[in-house]
Parts: structure tokens; sequence; C-alpha cells
């Protein structure tokens, strides 16, 4: 029973970054259709930036995401606007996963250049603890990781549903002829959007840089995790990304303790073959995906 409480207190704090790392992917397909390949590229980069500011000038990683935050938003856009719609209208979906794997590459061969393929890692006094809560160990990295992520989600939700720009995205995932119709500047709200997503990048790469060593190829590792969260969750949907996240993160901590590790990984897959099975449009897709 012990074991079984302290993999679903890890299950629940890991599932909670993962959402946040998945949230980024969500909204590219949401509003473009884009597969974005190289989102999980981008968040090393900003580890990468994060570990260089800390090593340099001695300043705790979160104290850069005032600075990240907004160029990695400015990064989207460019992106957005050079690149992406550039595409073909009508085959979006599988360009993009060349264009964009193509983009993963340059940043992995980047960042080989400027650091080299050796592991790095920041590690914090505060992050090195844990707290015990009834017999289940906590370890502090998880817990910041956890906080980090759900007051990010909380703010992109509350953009998402509370804001004008919010409210234009939305109507431009359901219907984007419709909303060119009623004034809303389709191309501008796709960029800021896809913006939006490599600023969740720019958290999340920060956070995995404190509870994870990396490298420059270690965006492999998370595409195959990240893809199998938003099609389980429904393709599009952010909510639904964010509760399959976090019910994968339970299953993996579980699976972790009870079984092995190799099963943990496994797990994410086995879901994604259920759905794509059983329910192609997602566990939470449908009604769900137009409610982010």
């Amino acid at each position: 029973m012990s074991l079984l409480l302290q993999g679903l207190a890890l299950g629940v704090l890991t599932g909670g970054l993962y959402a946040l790392l998945a949230s980024g992917l969500s909204l590219y397909f949401g509003v473009m259709r884009v597969v974005m390949v190289a989102h999980p590229a981008f968040l090393f980069l900003a580890a990468y930036l994060a570990y260089t500011l800390h090593t340099a000038l001695g300043v705790d990683p979160f104290l850069t995401l005032p600075l990240t935050v907004p160029v990695f938003f400015a990064l989207g856009v460019a992106v957005q606007r050079l690149l992406i719609a550039r595409l073909d209208p009508g085959n979006v979906a599988m360009m993009s996963v060349l264009l964009t794997f193509g983009l993963a590459l340059t940043i992995e061969g980047l960042l080989g250049t400027v650091y080299s393929g050796s592991y790095k890692s920041i590690s914090m006094e505060y992050a090195t603890r844990s707290l015990s809560v009834g017999g289940v160990h906590l370890p502090y990295d998880k817990i910041i990781a956890f906080g980090v992520a759900a007051v990010t989600l909380g703010v992109l939700f509350a953009v998402l549903i509370r804001s004008r720009f919010g409210r234009s995205l939305r109507a431009t995932i359901q219907h984007r002829e419709a909303a060119r119709l009623v004034g809303i500047h389709t191309e501008r709200v796709a960029g800021y959007g896809f913006g939006l997503g490599l600023a969740t990048a720019a958290v999340g790469g920060t956070v995995l840089a404190l509870i994870t060593p990396f490298f420059p190829a270690s965006h492999w590792v998370w595409i195959g995790k990240l893809m199998a969260i938003i099609v389980v969750g429904g393709l599009g949907s952010v909510l639904g990304a964010a509760l399959a996240a976090v019910m994968l993160g339970v299953v993996e901590g579980v699976v972790l303790v009870t079984v092995d590790a190799t099963w943990a990984t496994m797990m994410f897959y086995v879901f994604l073959f259920l759905t794509l099975l059983v329910r192609p449009q997602g566990f939470f897709g449908g009604r769900l995906a137009h409610r982010f």
C-alpha cells in the first residue's frame, strides 16, 4: 500500500509537468494543424539558456523566466510567420512534420556545437531535499515542477478562456473561415498562438533543467511521450492533453514503483495504441476539445 501511495503521489506531480510540456503541442495542432516535432528541441534550448545564465551569472533558473519567456514568444511568432505560414494549406500536417523535424535537427546541431555532447545539469540546494507526508516522500524538485506547471497552465487557460485574444484563438480553431468573416485576423492570431506555445516551452525547459540531466539530443526521448499525451487527450485540446498527462503520469508512477522502469515508459505507448484502436479522437476529445 505504501508503494502504491508513493507511486500515485509521484505520478500526480510528474503528470502536472507532462501537462505543461504537452500544452504547446496541443496549441500548435489546434490552431494550425501543425505537428510540431521540434517542440521538445525548443524545451532543451530553454534548458541550455537557463543553464548558461545560471553558470555565468549565478542566477536562479526561475529568475531567468522574465527574459526567456518573451524571447521564446517572439521566436514562436517568427517561426510561424517565416516558416509555417509558407506551407501548403492543403497539406499542413504532413509538411509540418518534415519542416519541424529539420528544425529540431538544426537546434540539436547548434546545441552540440556550442555545448558539446556532454550532459549538463543545474543543481539547486533547495531542489535536492524531500518532504515526507504520511510515509510518502515527495522530492522538492517534483513539487516545484508541479507548482510551476500549475501556475503556468492556470495563466494559459485564463488567457484562452477569458481574454479577447483567447476568444479569437478559439474561434480560429473551430472555424477559420467564419472567424475571418467576423473580422478576426486569423494569420496574426495563428502567429500569437504559436508564440504562446513556445512561451510554455521556455517555462517547461527551465523546469526540466532542474530535475533531469540533459544533452543536445535529449529531445528525441520526449517527442514520443508528448505525442502520446496529445493523442490520448484529443488532438487540439489543451484541457484534454492536461487530463491525459496527469492520467498517464499516475499510471507511469504506479507501474514504476510496483513493476519496473521499462514497463513504466511502455505505458505511454500502450495507451497510445489503445486510443488509436478504440477512440481515435482521444479519450478526452469531442466536446471537451472545443472548451480547450
